[in-house]
């Protein structure tokens, strides 16, 4: 029995990033096309089949401790960024400041996607949503350099409309105006929570 399923929902490429040194800056470079191997975006400052821990799992690892990546890629959407912006009072916020890996345009509510989700894009190749990525201040500064005044409530307007980070299962090429079908888990939600 097959667990995941396609669902009606589509999403379309609208901007493809890389971030080549994230030491030196967020920002990613856009390009019009990539080959996505099974390590995410060849030469990108977030590829690589493994990567060392960091605060966001620091409850699970020490930092530094080499684990599986599973945040090859920032995907994002159109219209949380256009509502993240509407939100800040500011007319825009660039892909490229938020250090995007990919944007998609068409799918609502985009980052409240459940986790183990496939982007499954008409060529074959295949992304699996890890989780939500939560808004941080590396972004709110990058946004800040453009917007001085939207850099502090960043965090809070871009809560639940950051994107999703997300892993190559299936490799692929990705070009602008590329197709992508949502398929997901059931959605159903851990019974025990409530008593922890």
């Amino acid at each position: 029995m097959a667990v995941l399923n396609p669902t009606e929902f589509y999403g379309t490429v609208t901007w493809i990033g890389r971030v080549a040194d994230r030491d030196a800056a967020l920002a990613s470079t856009e390009v019009t096309t990539v080959a996505l191997g099974f390590a995410g975006i060849p030469g990108e400052s977030h590829g690589g089949l493994t990567r060392p821990a960091c605060s966001r799992v620091s409850q699970q690892y020490k930092q530094g401790t080499e684990i599986r990546n599973v945040r090859q890629l920032s995907v994002l959407s159109v219209e949380e960024l256009d509502a993240t912006a509407q939100a800040l009072g500011i007319p825009h916020i660039a892909p490229a400041w938020t250090g995007a890996s990919l944007v998609l345009e068409g799918i609502p509510d985009f980052t409240l996607v459940p986790p183990s989700s496939r982007l499954v894009f008409d060529s074959g190749l295949s992304l699996v949503v890890d989780m939500e990525n939560a808004p941080c201040h590396l972004t709110a500064k990058s946004i800040g350099v453009h917007h001085p005044e939207a850099e502090k409530g960043y965090r809070k307007a871009a809560t639940h409309r950051r994107g999703v980070t997300a892993w190559v299962e299936a490799p692929g090429t990705l070009s602008l105006g590329a197709r992508a079908r949502l398929h997901t888990p059931p959605n159903r939600l851990y019974p025990h929570l409530a008593a922890v």
